[in-house]
């Protein structure tokens, strides 16, 4: 069950973050300065008891640009610290075109703090950027930046497996590579920016895809709905929960701006997710 709640309010009264989305009180104004805070718990059927609980906040589509002031990927950062994760996931496009904005937006990131690790992917932004550049500057924060490659999550013997591949519009992911020697058993997590990465994803077995890209539509008018981030599948994989056979996916709206430098009816997004046993 997804929950809901703005930032403003999750500051003021951090109880309220167990409240309904279907709260009035609680819907987000057209033009939303802070991110709402989006809490979802996850149920694998592979998950190890030492891993029911355990906390994964997503963050993607930061776009530090002219449209995507530092001060909003501070903001973000500090509310993300707020939820106190164990893992906290980057899904891409941390920058929109200039590389000058590279290195800030990697300073601010290495600000997030998480029990059991940061890790990261590109997006096709950050393709067009530099990809080199952009590694570089997120391993200078101790961010494990996952290209085509997996990692382990260890709590005693129990291992969580994330994986991540390289953008699917640049042609550079691998999933093969990503979850070679990875044991079937085992529950694997990946990221991968544009959610499409889903078909490979559950062919490869993958229990739960992060991912953004779509900046959940970033203007969404009545009756026409979302302007950008339509899937092949219309509005399946623009944002939220969803499943293509035995793999979950969560798409997060992101935070930052492209091509319009206002987000309507689609406010940016933290996304907790909150692991559980099946």
């Amino acid at each position: 069950m997804a929950r809901r709640l703005s930032a403003r309010r999750f500051l003021k009264r951090r109880e309220l973050i167990t409240l309904s989305l279907s709260s009035p009180e609680l819907a987000s104004p057209p033009f939303s300065p802070d991110p709402d805070i989006t809490e979802t718990d996850i149920w694998l059927r592979r998950l190890h008891p030492a891993f029911d609980g355990l906390k994964i906040v997503h963050l993607t589509d930061l776009h530090h640009s002219l449209y995507t002031p530092l001060e909003d990927i501070q903001r973000a950062v500090h509310l993300a610290n707020l939820l106190r994760p164990d893992v906290v996931a980057l899904t891409g496009d941390y920058v929109t075109l200039s590389r000058m904005y590279i290195w800030p937006v990697a300073r601010a990131l290495g600000k997030l703090r998480a029990r059991l690790g940061i890790f990261a992917v590109l997006g096709n932004h950050d393709f067009r950027a530099d990809p080199k550049e952009v590694t570089a500057a997120l391993k200078a924060q101790r961010i494990h930046v996952l290209r085509n490659a997996h990692a382990a999550v260890r709590a005693g013997s129990a291992t969580l497996w994330m994986a991540g591949v390289d953008d699917l519009w640049w042609e550079a992911a691998d999933f093969r590579a990503a979850l070679r020697s990875v044991p079937a058993r085992d529950p694997k997590i990946l990221l991968c920016h544009n959610p499409l990465g889903v078909y490979m994803a559950a062919r490869y077995g993958v229990d739960l895809v992060l991912a953004g890209h779509t900046h959940g539509g970033q203007v969404r008018l009545p009756v026409v709905g979302s302007l950008f981030g339509r899937s092949r599948l219309g509005e399946r994989f623009v944002e939220g929960w969803n499943r293509l056979d035995g793999t979950q996916i969560y798409v997060s709206r992101g935070i930052g701006k492209v091509l319009l430098p206002v987000r309507f009816g689609c406010p940016p997004e933290i996304a907790c997710l909150r692991l559980r046993r099946a």
